[in-house]
Parts: structure tokens; sequence; C-alpha cells
């Protein structure tokens, strides 16, 4: 692996004499725009000098001191890790967050109860002492930066290229943990390195998390998902997607966990908020954490993800939300139950269906191809010949793994789509586990059986997991089916091969195994961990049908799949080294986005997605009344909300120039999943709304960002606070933000 000090650096410099960010511009400079229309996820401490003007001339009127700042209070000190996916921002100077109601779902759920269901009545504290904690949630602040590439590819200069990706984690940790200072580890920061452009980088990311997070306020589910699965990733749309929370200190200002005694947090930065509203091409900046995107995809993993893993991961997840639906209709418990999860299976399903469909409507692969022949064409004239193979070598790599792709789809997706096997497989390694190992992580496995027994919705499951065994029986390669596990059902099965014969058969087995297993029954495993009888372990039906399958995904599968990945990821590090070598001094990069905090520009903009359509660049209020349909599961709507919006009581949250609230609105800004509860800013820094969805036009965007079509769907702030004030009567929670109008 060749050692870059830095990806775009024309010669080695020394990086004593010079800081991170210095060091970035010239790197930028060197490189300059890669850019399709308002494409990039920036490193905001990375941000050439090209791309600042840019900026600017779309309205930005703030430095880029202003924005982020090493050594001063800039906007990055308030842009937040809001629990394990999310981005939230600080609003006010007692540590007020604002965020997505889908981020702070599990949270409500969590907190919720049948007697005190917030999740479904919405929940407004009135002052500091009605706020809820919630156990488990945090909040992490970014501290700083540092590029380590020289140290992490001294490590890597040790390690056989064929161990790269098993040995990368241990290294990368290991430099992250020697990072930190004392000053550091005594404040509960945590320190983590991760890899930029496939390993040609790898920077730093300090944090400080915050372990007392409280819930303050949020509306009625009814508004919160309003629209239900039916309007995710899609344009027009009306939902409330908002929640309030506030992070608390010890007196000190310091992390602490949750006491009565701890106090508001006083932030370095509070994010002021406009209620001037939106325009047409207006400018709009967000500031985040995007999950993750594969822009340098190869056409060979777009021909694979098209034709084999999308489609089976819909397919599969279909069949689970079907099911859980259907018992989460009957009843509010079940449907408080299976709430958060029911709503994670979901928004991906939908995105891997809209983001096939946008890949093979676009023509990615035959983009890709394009590329793909051109870097090849250049490496020919220019002699690089490290890179005349690379395609190639890319074929090979993918055909070696395409025969295996599907029956490690189905084990992810199928055989641990279902409740009981996922959790039966997270306690797995009690099978092999010494008394000793077992004792001492003795209150872990209790904490997940009881979670289990608490999440489990067992008619729904059993079906799921019936149906589930049953087409990976019909649909994967025999050498990867335990024959072992399916000759006792098969032989319940009619010789007329009736289907529904055929799936009773499979319900039998099942109701077999969720009746004897002592991962249902709390008393029994708990009795079970005082003597550790290993053999009750290989006797219980779900561990029996669990091991069949794992033996088969663990011997066969995984290490074609960590071939894959290796080979993968070494191919895909030269790849990208190769297509910054060739367009240095032409185009300006950024580097995939991987969970770091990033910044995005772009303008309020209307969109045509096809013939004789035009879709506006602003939803109202009166569009939320015209979608309303009283009882009905994702469109109903609370009787105060109606009278209210009814009256038409907007306040100063008005837009005049409609008449009415504007609900929400679309930019053209370059996000992905992780950007949910972003900051949407105007030109100012002012806060003008929060980034929760992208629009299924543009779905390819992870891997194909779409100059025409990609939309940012934004929840307008000022819907934000006339429900806090009007729907919420939260008074209090107005007055500690700051409001320019």
């Amino acid at each position: 692996m060749q050692q870059l000090l830095f990806i775009c650096a024309a010669k080695k410099i020394n990086m004593k004499k010079f800081s991170l960010t210095g060091l970035v511009v010239i790197c930028l400079n060197l490189c300059s725009s890669f850019l399709l229309a308002d494409e990039g996820m920036w490193l905001p401490f990375l941000i050439g000098e090209k791309t600042y003007q840019e900026m600017v001339k779309k309205g930005l009127k703030l430095t880029k001191d202003q924005i982020y700042s090493a050594n001063k209070s800039s906007l990055k000190d308030a842009v937040i890790i809001f629990g394990r996916g999310c981005t939230g921002e600080i609003v006010s100077d007692k540590g007020l967050i604002f965020t997505n109601h889908h981020c702070g779902y599990d949270a409500i759920a969590k907190v919720s109860t049948v007697e005190h269901n917030y999740l479904k009545n919405g929940f407004w504290a009135k002052n500091l002492n009605e706020e809820i904690h919630v156990p488990d949630l945090t909040v992490q602040f970014l501290e700083r930066i540092k590029d380590v590439t020289e140290k992490v590819n001294s490590e890597l200069s040790k390690v056989e290229p064929s161990k790269t990706l098993s040995e990368l984690p241990k290294i990368l940790n290991n430099i992250a943990q020697n990072e930190l200072t004392e000053s550091e580890k005594q404040t509960s920061c945590e320190a983590k390195v991760v890899p930029m452009f496939s390993g040609n980088q790898y920077i730093l990311f300090v944090y400080k998390k915050y372990k007392d997070v409280r819930l303050v306020g949020t509306p009625s589910e009814s508004l919160g998902k309003f629209g239900g699965d039916t309007d995710n990733w899609e344009w027009p749309r009306h939902t409330a997607d908002f929640s309030i929370f506030r992070v608390y200190a010890d007196k000190n200002g310091n992390p602490a966990e949750y006491s009565p005694d701890n106090v508001p947090l006083k932030p370095k930065y509070v994010i002021p908020v406009s209620i001037k509203g939106v325009k047409p091409n207006s400018y709009a900046m967000t500031m985040g954490f995007p999950g993750g995107t594969n822009r340098f995809e190869t056409s060979y993993g777009v021909k694979l993800k098209t034709e084999i893993e999308n489609p089976s991961i819909v397919e599969l997840r279909d069949i689970r939300l079907k099911n859980m639906f259907e018992e989460m209709k009957k009843s509010d418990a079940v449907k408080l139950k299976l709430a958060s999860y029911y709503a994670g299976v979901a928004n991906y399903w939908k995105f891997f269906d809209g983001e096939n469909k946008q890949l093979l409507k676009y023509k990615v692969f035959e983009q890709k191809q394009n590329e793909e022949n051109k870097f090849i064409e250049w490496a020919k004239q220019n002699n690089k010949t490290e890179y005349i193979n690379l395609m190639n070598e890319f074929q090979q790599c993918f055909d070696n793994w395409k025969p295996y792709t599907k029956a490690a789809i189905y084990f992810r997706e199928g055989i641990l789509g279902s409740q009981l096997f996922s959790y039966a497989y997270r306690v797995f390694s009690l099978l092999n586990a010494s008394k000793e190992e077992i004792q001492k992580n003795k209150l872990n496995y209790i904490e997940l059986v009881i979670e289990l027994n608490a999440n489990i919705d067992l008619p729904s499951d059993k079906k799921n997991t019936a149906i589930l065994l049953k087409k990976y029986k019909e649909d994967i390669d025999p050498s990867f089916v335990p024959e072992s596990i399916y000759s006792n059902i098969t032989k319940d099965i009619s010789m007329t091969g009736n289907d529904q014969s055929s799936l009773n058969a499979y319900q039998n087995f099942v109701s077999n195994i969720y009746s004897n297993t002592i991962l249902l029954n709390e008393s029994k495993f708990n009795q079970w961990l005082e003597n550790p009888d290993k053999s009750v372990l290989q006797q219980d039906p779900a561990f029996q049908v669990l091991n069949a399958f794992y033996q088969i995904y663990s011997t066969k599968i995984l290490p074609e799949n960590q071939k894959f990945q290796t080979c993968n990821y070494l191919l895909q590090q030269k790849y990208q080294k190769g297509i910054l070598e060739m367009n240095k001094g032409k185009k300006e990069f950024y580097p995939d986005a991987n969970f770091t905090m990033r910044l995005s520009y772009g303008v309020v903009k209307p969109y045509s997605p096809k013939d004789a359509v035009f879709y506006k660049e602003v939803c109202t209020l009166s569009g939320v009344l015209e979608k309303y349909k009283p009882g009905d599961y994702e469109f109903d709507l609370p009787k105060d909300f109606i009278e209210t919006a009814t009256k038409k009581d907007f306040g100063r949250y008005v837009d005049k120039g409609i008449n009415d609230i504007a609900v929400t609105y679309i930019t053209t800004n370059d996000i992905t999943g992780g950007n949910s509860g972003s900051p949407v800013l105007n030109g100012n820094g002012e806060l003008i709304g929060l980034a929760f969805d992208g629009n299924y036009e543009a779905l390819s965007h992870k891997i194909h960002f779409d100059a025409q079509y990609n939309r940012t769907i934004c929840v307008d702030i000022r819907y934000v606070l006339w429900i806090i004030e009007k729907i919420g009567k939260a008074d209090n929670i107005i007055k500690e933000l700051k409001i320019s109008a």
C-alpha cells in the first residue's frame, strides 16, 4: 500500500510546518472542481477558496472561520451527533436541541407507556423539572481533528495486503486511543480514526460525549410521522419531522451520568433562528453527519447491487413489514412495541427499492463504464502501468464473490430478519463461552433476553420466520442450505405440493421452536445462567436452527466475503488515488460520506420530475388539511390541530406571500442518511429548517448524484415554532430561542 502524506500533494510536505486546515487548502487548490450543480458533502475544515467563493455567490455571508474554527467558537460547535445515527443542533444557551422526530422516535418510544403514550399523544415540558431523562441516549460534540495518515500508513506497511481489513480496525483504534490527551480521557472524550478516499487519507476525530439527555418536546406521531410510509422519500411532503431534547452536564459543564443535580449545558455556540422564510433560489446550507456514500463505486458494484442485492433486500423486508403492519393495526400496545423496529425496516425498504429503480432509469451502470474506460485510456496514454489492468482486477474480484451474494443477504435479511433469531445471534457466543465468561457477562445476557421478550411480537414474528425459512429453501443454492433443518419440515409437507400445505408445515415447525426455546422464557434462561450446561443450548430449537445456518455462513460465505471486501478495498484505494492523480489541477473532490461532519450548500428550488408535472418548492398547512383522513393510520390529525389550523391562527409564523404556514420546502443540497436532523441555514447562518429526507426521483444518490432531480426535503422552522407555540402551548421553549423576523 503506497504511503501518501496527503491525497493531492504533488510533493512531500512537512506536516509540522502546516496546520491541517492550511495543508488541506493547498491540497484543494492543487486539485479544483468535480462538482455538478450543488453536489458535495464537504469536510468543513477542508473547504478550499474556490468552493467557498461558490458558496458566497449563492448567498453565504459567513466567513470560513465562522463556520469552522479550531481555536474559536464557531457553527461547528452547535452541530452534534444525536444518538447513534442522526444529527442535532444546539438552539439555546441552555443546551436545547432540535432534531428530527424520526431521530428521536426510539427515545420517545422508550419513555412512553400505554398509559403515558408520548409517541401517540405528544409531550411538552413546561419547565426543566418536567423534562424526561432518556436512558442510553447520548449526544457528541466534535472537539478537534488531526491528520494521522503517516502514522496509519507506517503501521499498515508492516501488514500483509491480504490482512489489511482485518488488521486495520485494530490499528485505527490503537492510534485513536494513543492520541487522546489525559484531559480528554478525564472528560468523557472519545476518539476515532476514519479513512478518507478509501484509505488514501486518515483523519482523527475527537468527540466529547454527554450521557444525560432529556426529552423536552415532541408533536404527536400523527404530526411527526404524518404521511407514514406512503409519503416517505416523496415530495410533496407535509411532515412535522422534529423533536426537542436538552443536554445536561455537571456543575462544571462536563459530561456526567444522569443525576437530578445536573444542569443544562452552557454550549460554546448557539444557532439563532430566522422566521423570514425561504424563496426560490435563496441560499441553503446544511451541516451534519451523513452516514455513507459510495460515489466512486465501479460498474461492477452497480451491477451486483441492481441485479442481486437490492431486489433481495426489498423482497425480504416487504414480507416482514406486511406481517408486522397487520398486527400493529390491531392495538396501540403492539404498535408501540413495534414502532421503532418497524420504522427502521420500512425506511430502507423503500430506499433500496427507489435506489434500484433510479440506478436503472439513469443508466448509472453505463455511466460508470464510460468513466472507467476514460480512466484506462488515460492510464495507457500516460504509461501509468499500475492502473492499466485495474478494471480487469475489479471484474475478477466481483466475479469471485457473486455466487455467494444472495445467500449472504438471505442470511442477514432473512434468517436474522426474524426477531427471535436476531436476538439468538446476539447471545450466540454462549455456545462457546466458558463458565467464567458467562458469569462475567451474565447481566448483559439477562438484559438482552429481557429486551427480546419486551420487544418481540410473537404473532408477526412467527409468521415472518416461517415464510423466511421457506423462501431461503426455495431461493438459495442447495450448497448453502442446511438440509438437516429442512428434512424435518419436508416430511410434513403434503405430497400434493400445495403451497398452503407447505406453509402450514413451516408454521408448525416454527411454532415448536417458539414454544420450547428458553430465550422466550426469562425464568428458565436465568436459571440456566446459574448452572450453564451447554447441552441445554445445543438442544434448544432456536439455537439449533440458527447454528445450522451460521455454520454454513461462517465456513462457506464469510471467508469469501472477507476476501471480497479486502480485494475491493485495495482496488478502490488504488482507483481513487488514480482518479485524483488524473484530475490534478482540474477537479476538486470530496471524500465519500462516513458519518463525519460535512457541509453542503445549495438553493431552494422547485423541480419537474416527469412530463407535465411541476413541483413547487414549498408545501403549506392547507396541504396538510387536504391530506387529512379521519382515523387513517398515516393521515389522521389531532382534533386540536385541525381546530387551530382551520382558524388560521398563524401568528408571526405566517408566510405573507402565500398567507399560510409554510410546512416544508426543498433545496438542492447534497445529503444522505445521518444528515437527518441537520440544521438548514440561510446565508447568515440562521436556522430556517431541519433536513429530514430526500426525494424518490434521486434515490441513486449514495452512488450517483443527479444534478437535475436531487432535492433535500426540509421542515420549515416556522412550522416547527407554530406547533410548539400554538399546539404544544410551550411558550417556555419559544422564549429560549434567539429569533429574528
